[in-house]
């Protein structure tokens, strides 16, 4: 690994795409990499009051009564209403880090509010108080994590903190991440967006070697790793975990003196830094967390890039030799909010471009444009834009929807629908309809979507979706059905159309989509389109849509029915000789 610096260019409001840095193959790191000027840390208090609220997030609230009226419920018809309809895939989480503030837990709280959109099934921060790790996890949304008293118990100028939904672990509090563990030199503390494609068989080599496992999160892999390193900088074991690792990961580290950043050499998942006005360092998944505590975005992390911030100043070494950057372009497509920055592209551009390209390649004589919301507005005023064509607000959607409810006492059509979409009949009576969506995953929703604006009195609907066909399961950090599952992977778009039940429907085409992006498409990861992975899962199975029950003490991953589908059986195939010995 070779031993580089970063120059901090003055920043501004603006945001421009980062220079790559130039990252050379695997050689020893030099133990005294040269460092930037050391940032100034200012110790007044910050401007942000410590009784400031986020701003307005599209939060799911907890319903106290679900643990007693669960999701899913069957009714006596054999029927399966989905109170949580939202048939999209789903991003793990989001991670913060900040160095450097006397303000930095409760920093770090409004920055997870900003990326809550994330996850909302746990949230966590660990603060460092005199060289002491203080941590505070809890299930459900930031706010019901936190409060002022737990913040006061998170004293420090050195935080990290973590947003989850689950697609490694079951969803229970031990999961919640950020993990605090004790090793011979000391203590970390790591949260981690990403999944590892080769977790269960590093976990199994740890603990034919004696390590315990006190979570089912492939995360807590990486602090063993770090824990059993024989080299004795904290810096280069991390870099000994990481070399080990396989899949995306996009991660933040915690000592009592340091804060790392690390992103996997593909670039999976996002990861950026930026600098408040006191000179305090600031890493998160997303631009729109920097943005809300008036962090200045300065660049990525870059893929398998190491970052060090801590009292000399900040470091950059080269984790490993990369290949081409395969960042996920789901990020651009659904997941990411459009206020963001991500992959050094505006993701409000990128949607208003798909948009546009979906009215110029699949036109359709209609009256009005509307939006499935809240993820296909910006694609369809896109494409009410090229086409000539108004846009309106025919589908409401209501922000106040929790995950359960109580089954009415006789069955309605579509109620998980209708719980969060309310369509305008002003807008849609006799009207011919375009109404366009992000993607279409097992196209239940969409079919439900449909026939409520049929009902309302559309004249026609015309499906256009904002993504080429989802064809493959992402392995690396998305929560994703099985292939088996996805509608696009066993239909043709004719029968999808007629499955839905819609007018028409058109996808964005994937040749369209790599033109548009210019020469970053090769940047971009399209397996869930393709079906061609850039690291193939070296696992017999892998995980599909839902956390398997297991509390990862007890039983073993072959006895948990029904939470892993079978990887694609040639690719493995061909890697077990090449797998064979090469884990640790």
């Amino acid at each position: 690994m070779a031993s580089t610096t970063t120059k901090p260019s003055p920043l501004s409001s603006s945001v421009s795409k980062p220079t790559p840095l130039p990252l050379t193959h695997k050689t020893p790191p030099s133990l005294s990499p040269k460092t930037l000027p050391k940032p100034s840390f200012s110790i007044k208090t910050s401007s942000l009051s410590r009784t400031h609220k986020a701003s307005s997030f599209t939060l799911r609230s907890k319903n106290p009564i679900s643990e007693f009226f669960p999701a899913n419920k069957q009714n006596p018809d054999g029927d399966f209403i989905d109170y949580d309809d939202d048939d999209k895939p789903r991003e793990e989480c989001g991670v913060v880090g900040i160095y450097g503030d006397p303000e930095a837990s409760r920093l770090c709280y409004l920055a997870l509010h900003a990326l809550q959109h994330r996850g909302q099934e746990g949230a966590g921060i660990v603060c460092v108080q005199d060289d002491v790790l203080q941590s505070i996890t809890g299930v459900g949304l930031v706010s019901e994590v936190f409060n002022q008293t737990k913040l006061d118990q998170l004293p420090g100028d050195l935080a990290i903190g973590h947003v989850r939904y689950s697609t490694a672990g079951a969803s229970m509090l031990k999961n919640v991440q950020p993990f605090v563990a004790g090793y011979r030199f000391g203590s970390v503390g790591v949260a981690h967006n990403g999944n590892l494609v080769n977790y269960r068989a590093l976990r199994a080599k740890l603990e034919d070697t004696g390590s315990i496992f006190n979570t089912s999160s492939d995360t807590e892999v990486v602090l063993h790793l770090i824990a059993i390193s024989k080299h004795r900088p904290f810096l280069l074991r991390i870099v000994d975990a990481c070399e080990q690792l396989e899949g995306a990961y996009s991660m933040v580290f915690v000592t009592k003196d340091k804060l790392v950043a690390v992103r996997d050499p593909h670039g999976f998942r996002p990861l950026v830094m930026g600098r408040r006005s006191n000179g305090s360092v600031v890493f998160a998944s997303e631009t729109c967390a920097l943005d809300l505590i008036e962090a200045a975005y300065e660049r990525e992390v870059f893929p398998g890039e190491v970052v060090v911030v801590d009292k000399e100043g900040v470091q950059s070494l080269c984790l490993m030799s990369h290949p081409q950057p395969k960042q996920c372009i789901f990020e651009h497509i659904y997941f990411a909010l459009p206020n963001s920055v991500v992959f050094g592209r505006s993701v409000y551009e990128s949607r208003r471009a798909f948009g546009e390209i979906l009215a110029t390649e699949a036109p359709v004589d209609c009256d009005v444009v509307i939006a499935v919301p809240d993820s296909g507005v910006v694609a369809a005023l896109g494409y009410a834009a090229k086409a000539g064509v108004a846009f309106q607000q025919g589908l409401i959607r209501s922000h106040y929807v929790g995950r359960t409810f109580i089954e009415p006492s006789q069955k309605i059509r579509d109620f998980g629908v209708k719980l969060k979409l309310s369509p305008v009949r002003a807008v849609l009576e006799g009207k011919r309809v375009v109404v366009v969506d992000d993607s279409i995953v097992r196209g239940t929703t969409s079919s439900k979507i449909v026939r409520l604006l049929k009902e309302a009195g559309a004249k026609e609907v015309h499906m256009r979706i904002a993504s080429p066909p989802i064809i493959g399961s992402c392995y690396y950090g998305v929560d994703t059905p099985s292939s088996e599952e996805l509608i696009s992977n066993r239909m043709s778009v004719e029968e999808i159309r007629e499955f839905i039940g819609s007018d028409s429907l058109a996808f964005l085409p994937i040749a369209k989509l790599e033109k548009m992006l210019g020469n970053q498409s090769p940047n971009f990861c399209y397996a869930c389109f393709s079906g061609k992975y850039p690291v193939e899962p070296r696992e017999v199975k892998v995980k599909k849509v839902g956390d398997f029950v297991d509390d990862g003490l007890n039983g073993s991953f072959e006895s948990i029915g029904g939470g892993w589908v079978q990887a694609n059986q040639t690719q493995k195939e061909e890697k077990d000789k090449e797998f064979e010995g090469s884990v640790l």
